[in-house]
């Protein structure tokens, strides 16, 4: 199976969530029955036509902005919304799973909008498997990363890795939306991000756990592209597609 990739650079939240849904909205609908839709083919197989597209890869950076998940709590908002416009940072509730996060300069967001149906697995493993090319995209900066149980996201910290230290932090947070086994929304991974602009929320609906990038926990800066592409190569092996430009 094949997916492709587009890099759009930087870009406003409000208009890349319109490209996504545009995405969304376009796999679901080609799985409809109907005199324009043939059967979908089995798993891992292509169609009929041999058509084995299985979405686009959006690669961004966005805008300073915060957006809550639809089981999220506003009051893990620690801040007024005419602060947060004062300080230049936009704010949208969003049909994603988990709570509030930030997104801005410095911080990698993958959007797959992907049919999971033809590449064979279900939610739980694909949000897996965004977690483990994160995982294996840290390493790679001598950054040890794993998973806690019951929180979403990539994490940092004593307990949660064998050599582990201090307290748990985030260093990738991972919501998703799915229809129709089509997912929307993604991971954000910090790279360079400024943590400064987490001190206005509970990132992720957490008080007491952290977050952390990169660049903090490096102590240099890495390249965006570097990352951007570690990322993509890991994704292309984990769910087993080509991902091309």
């Amino acid at each position: 199976m094949r997916v492709r990739c587009r890099d759009l650079g930087t870009m406003e939240y409000r208009t890349c969530w319109t490209l996504q849904q545009q995405l969304f909205d376009a796999l679901v609908e080609s799985k409809r029955p109907g005199p324009n839709h043939g059967p979908a083919a089995p798993q891992g197989a292509s169609d009929e036509a041999g058509n084995d597209e299985a979405g686009t890869l959006l690669l961004v950076e966005h805008p300073p902005v915060y957006t809550l998940g639809k089981s999220g709590h506003a009051e893990n908002l620690l801040v007024s919304r005419e602060a947060l416009e004062a300080a230049g940072a936009g704010f949208f509730h969003i049909d994603r799973g988990g709570d509030i996060t930030f997104h801005g300069p410095g911080q990698l967001v993958v959007y797959p909008i992907l049919d999971l149906e033809p590449l064979g697995i279900g939610l739980r493993d694909y949000i897996a498997a965004l977690e483990e090319a994160v995982i294996r995209t840290v390493a790679r900066y001598g950054i040890e990363a794993g998973r806690i149980a019951g929180a979403s996201g990539v994490w940092l910290g004593e307990g949660i890795t064998p050599h582990g230290t201090g307290r748990a932090r985030k260093i990738c947070a991972i919501g998703v939306r799915s229809s129709r086994y089509i997912t929307m929304h993604g991971l954000a991974l910090n790279v360079s991000t400024d943590l400064g602009w987490f001190a206005r929320i509970n990132p992720c609906g957490f008080t007491d756990r952290g977050v952390t990038s990169i660049g903090a926990e490096t102590g240099r800066t890495v390249p965006m592209e570097e990352v951007k592409a570690l990322t993509v190569k890991f994704l292309s092996e984990i769910l087993n597609v080509e991902i091309y430009k």
